[in-house]
């Protein structure tokens, strides 16, 4: 197997992160710095990446409750970000479906790349639930615009058609099947709401656990995983 494709798939780094690692020397084979990613690697081949050893194992999956305040980010210079609230080693987990700093709720976090691909793909029509608190109450026409699909400020074409559901006054949920930048605030605004609070519950069949508060995680269950179709 190349080396790049390895690692990649034994780290949870994408393509692209594996090769950077690789050139910049930071990976061994045997004890031997290699650089070429295309080094084809024998059955028995020894892989380390910085002083950790880097073996296939078992992928790791997790929801985790977002507070505001991180960023939805492996690292930033400005902000805490989600994996730092995770006991859990950190190097090669991945962030699936990022949410807004200010935004809270479920987010998905794994080592497997296909799997995190598959959550945020929008060919994959990964459903994404949230709770919206706005500065007003929604009409008709709202309703309405949601669902035939909202042109956005400097898009070409329409978002998908949404689901937009009265909870109770201004307090709204919201079905989308896809994942553009700031898309459910940018949604409102372009009807003359403001979204005044964000909450994601809910990404494909998963739901955020009740159980965990602001901050706190879980692995995911193996039916959780299987409901995320990677094929």
């Amino acid at each position: 197997m190349r080396l790049d494709k390895y690692l990649s798939q034994a780290s949870g780094l994408s393509r692209s992160q594996a090769r950077a690692a690789i050139k910049s020397g930071g990976v061994k084979v045997n004890n031997q710095p290699v650089k070429r990613v295309d080094h084809q690697l024998a059955a028995d081949a020894i892989v380390t990446w910085g002083e950790e050893l880097v073996s296939p194992g078992s992928a790791r999956y997790f929801m985790l409750h977002k507070p505001a305040g991180y960023v939805s980010a492996n690292r930033d210079s400005d902000h805490p970000v989600v994996l730092d609230l995770l006991d859990e080693y950190p190097r090669g987990l991945s962030v699936a479906g990022r949410l807004d700093k200010d935004t809270t709720g479920l987010v998905l976090i794994s080592d497997d790349g296909a799997w995190v691909h598959a959550v945020i793909s929008p060919r994959r029509d990964c459903e994404k639930v949230y709770q919206a608190e706005l500065d007003g109450e929604v009409d008709e026409a709202m309703l309405q615009a949601f669902a035939h699909g909202i042109l956005l400020r400097s898009e070409n074409k329409p978002t998908l058609p949404a689901q937009l559901k009265v909870l109770s006054g201004p307090l709204v949920e919201v079905r989308i099947r896809e994942g553009k930048y700031h898309q459910v605030k940018r949604m409102f605004a372009a009807c003359g709401r403001k979204v005044l609070a964000l909450h994601r519950t809910q990404i494909g069949s998963i739901v955020l656990d009740p159980s965990l508060a602001p901050g706190e995680y879980r692995a995911l269950s193996d039916e959780e995983v299987r409901s995320i179709e990677t094929g």
